[in-house]
């Protein structure tokens, strides 16, 4: 199943990137619980609850953000889970979606803020869960100082001083 869901995610990154958002959402499932990284500017919504909840908290502010936003993926690793279903002896935490597989994305987001023109290149994870063929869970988690330095637009009243007469 995992060459399956490995393809079922390059089919979600592939639509994204031809801008066809309709193909990734339809992707999603209808309970898809997406969370941004920590410190990342959309996680303010954390967690997002349904395709309508990541397309208004998190596509549709890239699209109004960004210029030449992508996402480019270098590297999709699947693997089947074998999460454990509660805290054990090694002390790795339940898993909140029990069963279904992983897959998880290596890349770059690229893109220039519309407001400062100032360009990132920030690396990127990126952990799918699937479930019945459809993607069920997101993390992100990502390089969110270089995002967070994006500088704010400059602020026209605090223009240049003008010289002292010493």
């Amino acid at each position: 199943m995992s060459q399956e869901n490995v393809a079922l995610v390059r089919a979600i990154y592939d639509a994204f990137a031809a801008g066809d958002i309709a193909g990734v959402l339809g992707r999603m499932s209808p309970d898809i619980v997406w969370n941004e990284a920590e410190n990342f500017p959309y996680a303010d919504g954390n967690p997002y609850r349904g395709p309508e909840a990541v397309l208004n908290g998190v596509f549709a502010r890239i699209g109004a953000e960004w210029d030449g936003f992508e996402v480019v993926v270098e590297e999709l690793l699947g693997a089947i889970s074998s999460r454990a279903e509660a805290p054990g002896d090694s002390g790795i935490a339940a898993s909140r979606t029990p069963g279904g597989d992983t897959v998880v994305a290596l890349g770059r987001y690229r893109g220039t803020c519309k407001a400062t023109g100032r360009a990132i290149d920030a690396q990127l994870a990126h952990v799918w869960r699937v479930e019945g063929g459809k993607a069920a869970a997101f993390q992100q988690y990502a390089d969110t100082l270089q995002v967070a330095r994006r500088p704010a637009p400059p602020d026209p009243s605090s223009g240049p001083r003008p010289a002292s007469s010493s």
